[in-house]
Protein backbone atom coordinates (compact mmCIF):
# COMPACT_ATOMS: atom_id res chain seq x y z
CA UNK A 1 0.00 0.00 0.00
CA UNK A 2 1.46 3.35 -1.03
CA UNK A 3 0.25 6.18 0.45
CA UNK A 4 1.20 9.51 -0.66
CA UNK A 5 1.15 12.27 2.04
CA UNK A 6 1.27 15.85 1.59
CA UNK A 7 1.91 17.98 4.36
CA UNK A 8 1.83 21.73 3.90
CA UNK A 9 4.69 24.02 5.57
CA UNK A 10 3.33 26.83 5.14
CA UNK A 11 1.95 28.02 8.61
CA UNK A 12 5.38 26.40 9.83
CA UNK A 13 7.15 28.77 7.94
CA UNK A 14 4.94 31.60 8.89
CA UNK A 15 5.30 30.70 12.75
CA UNK A 16 9.34 30.33 12.39
CA UNK A 17 9.29 33.66 10.79
CA UNK A 18 6.69 35.30 13.29
CA UNK A 19 9.06 34.15 16.33
CA UNK A 20 11.71 35.57 14.66
CA UNK A 21 10.99 38.67 14.13
CA UNK A 22 9.84 38.77 17.96
CA UNK A 23 13.28 37.71 18.64
CA UNK A 24 14.80 40.28 16.84
CA UNK A 25 12.38 42.88 18.21
CA UNK A 26 13.12 41.84 22.05
CA UNK A 27 9.73 40.31 22.72
CA UNK A 28 9.80 37.62 25.27
CA UNK A 29 8.37 34.06 24.76
CA UNK A 30 4.85 34.91 26.59
CA UNK A 31 4.32 37.76 24.36
CA UNK A 32 5.03 36.27 21.22
CA UNK A 33 3.49 32.78 22.12
CA UNK A 34 0.22 35.15 23.19
CA UNK A 35 0.32 36.94 20.43
CA UNK A 36 0.80 33.73 17.80
CA UNK A 37 -2.64 32.41 19.35
CA UNK A 38 -4.39 35.33 18.57
CA UNK A 39 -3.48 36.04 15.07
CA UNK A 40 -3.46 31.68 14.40
CA UNK A 41 -7.17 31.36 15.40
CA UNK A 42 -7.87 34.76 13.02
CA UNK A 43 -8.31 33.69 9.71
CA UNK A 44 -8.14 36.93 8.34
CA UNK A 45 -5.38 38.50 10.51
CA UNK A 46 -3.08 35.35 9.97
CA UNK A 47 -3.51 36.25 6.15
CA UNK A 48 -2.15 39.30 6.99
CA UNK A 49 0.36 38.00 8.52
CA UNK A 50 1.38 35.84 6.11
CA UNK A 51 1.35 38.14 3.37
CA UNK A 52 3.37 40.64 5.38
CA UNK A 53 6.32 37.83 6.14
CA UNK A 54 6.03 36.93 2.40
CA UNK A 55 5.90 39.95 1.12
CA UNK A 56 7.62 42.62 4.45
CA UNK A 57 4.55 45.14 3.38
CA UNK A 58 0.87 44.95 4.27
CA UNK A 59 -1.86 44.05 2.35
CA UNK A 60 -4.86 45.78 4.78
CA UNK A 61 -7.50 44.02 3.85
CA UNK A 62 -8.49 43.54 7.60
CA UNK A 63 -10.18 46.94 9.09
CA UNK A 64 -11.64 47.48 12.04
CA UNK A 65 -13.83 50.77 12.52
CA UNK A 66 -13.05 51.82 9.10
CA UNK A 67 -8.79 51.50 10.70
CA UNK A 68 -6.26 48.84 8.90
CA UNK A 69 -2.71 47.90 9.91
CA UNK A 70 -1.09 50.48 8.34
CA UNK A 71 -3.34 53.28 10.41
CA UNK A 72 -2.34 51.01 13.33
CA UNK A 73 1.52 51.29 12.14
CA UNK A 74 1.38 54.69 11.11
CA UNK A 75 0.05 55.29 15.15
CA UNK A 76 2.70 53.21 16.39
CA UNK A 77 5.10 55.02 14.61
CA UNK A 78 3.62 58.18 16.09
CA UNK A 79 3.61 56.38 19.47
CA UNK A 80 7.70 55.78 19.53
CA UNK A 81 9.01 58.14 17.16
CA UNK A 82 11.20 59.83 19.52
CA UNK A 83 13.43 61.82 16.77
CA UNK A 84 12.17 65.04 17.49
CA UNK A 85 12.34 64.64 20.90
CA UNK A 86 16.04 62.86 21.79
CA UNK A 87 17.57 62.88 18.47
CA UNK A 88 17.71 59.12 18.00
CA UNK A 89 15.59 56.13 18.10
CA UNK A 90 15.23 53.90 20.63
CA UNK A 91 14.95 49.70 20.22
CA UNK A 92 10.98 49.95 20.52
CA UNK A 93 10.98 52.34 17.89
CA UNK A 94 11.66 49.91 14.76
CA UNK A 95 9.75 48.64 11.77
CA UNK A 96 9.24 45.43 12.51
CA UNK A 97 8.63 46.24 16.64
CA UNK A 98 5.51 48.64 14.99
CA UNK A 99 4.24 46.10 12.76
CA UNK A 100 4.12 43.09 15.46
CA UNK A 101 2.57 45.98 18.01
CA UNK A 102 -0.04 47.01 15.27
CA UNK A 103 -1.20 43.71 14.59
CA UNK A 104 -1.32 43.41 18.32
CA UNK A 105 -3.43 46.03 18.22
CA UNK A 106 -5.70 45.68 15.57
CA UNK A 107 -6.21 42.08 17.85
CA UNK A 108 -6.87 43.73 20.53
CA UNK A 109 -9.02 46.00 18.67
CA UNK A 110 -11.55 43.47 17.29
CA UNK A 111 -12.18 42.71 20.87
CA UNK A 112 -12.51 46.09 21.92
CA UNK A 113 -12.90 48.39 18.99
CA UNK A 114 -14.71 51.73 21.43
CA UNK A 115 -11.30 51.48 23.59
CA UNK A 116 -8.87 51.77 20.08
CA UNK A 117 -10.88 54.22 18.22
CA UNK A 118 -11.20 56.16 21.26
CA UNK A 119 -6.88 56.15 22.06
CA UNK A 120 -6.02 56.26 17.98
CA UNK A 121 -8.07 59.48 17.59
CA UNK A 122 -6.59 61.26 20.72
CA UNK A 123 -3.41 60.79 19.42
CA UNK A 124 -0.53 61.50 21.91
CA UNK A 125 -2.00 63.73 24.21
CA UNK A 126 -0.05 67.11 23.18
CA UNK A 127 -1.82 69.87 23.24
CA UNK A 128 -3.18 71.33 20.32
CA UNK A 129 -3.35 74.84 19.06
Amino acid sequence: MNQNIIIATSKIKVCERFYELCDYCGYDREWADALWGDIVTDTQVYDELEYYIGNHSLKDLVKVSGYSLTDLYVFQMDKYNLIREIGKNPRECNKERMVLNAFRMLIDMKADPETYVKRIEEGRGEDKI
